[in-house]
């Protein structure tokens, strides 16, 4: 089965890719209240570890100058990741995406937010480009929820995955291993939770 098709999401066009979702069905009466709690976590980035278990990966967001932020994530933001075991050493132990682009959609019965994450370098080292992350520039993670009359979604949707081979021979070691890891769907699981987690909201 091949990738999920959303405007928005990338185009799938090498290397790996996902399709994580997560469904919950409410009242139809509920649905705008409880979509504002879902918009309040999915917008609290430094909270997503607590949505989704002390095993998952911790996640800090950080304004376009690569200082520490408590806010609504922007366009051009950057998110540090920490991967439960070693990290990039480079990046002292932690992997980094920019929040590429955000899309807002709302119609009578709908309403989706999604925001597209790349890997980055990391934004505290100024001169460095090297892209701080076990997947190469190319690939993204697009982070989305929905509402219709019926039910909210929580989605991520990882395109055009590949490891990251633009660094030291140490590193990249670690990047085939979780890239490797990640695309035969270590990832989706991972993701899952997070999804899940959004939507944990009775």
């Amino acid at each position: 089965m091949g990738p999920k098709t959303f405007k928005g999401v990338p185009t799938q066009k090498f290397g790996g890719f996902h399709d994580t979702e997560s469904r919950m069905l409410f009242r139809q009466e509920l649905i705008p209240l409880k979509f504002e709690i879902l918009k309040e976590r999915f917008f609290s980035v430094n909270k997503w570890k607590e949505y989704s278990g002390e095993e998952f990966a911790g996640f800090k967001l950080y304004d376009s100058n690569g200082n520490a932020v408590d806010r609504e994530p922007q366009k051009g933001d950057f998110i540090r990741i920490d991967i439960p075991g070693p990290g990039e050493a480079e990046a002292k132990g932690y992997d980094w995406v920019e929040i590429t682009d955000m899309c807002f959609y709302q119609d009578s019965f709908s309403e989706s937010i999604s925001m597209i994450c790349r890997p980055s370098r990391n934004p505290q080292h100024k001169k460095s480009k090297h892209i701080a992350h076990f997947y190469s520039a190319a690939s993204s993670s697009t982070f989305m929820i929905s509402r219709n009359p019926a039910h909210l979604k929580a989605a991520v949707y990882g395109r055009n995955e590949r490891p990251n081979l633009n660094a030291n021979v140490l590193d990249i070691i670690r990047n085939l291993a979780i890239a490797a890891g990640g695309m035969m769907g270590t990832a989706k699981m991972q993701w899952k939770q997070l999804t899940d987690g959004f939507l944990n909201i009775d």
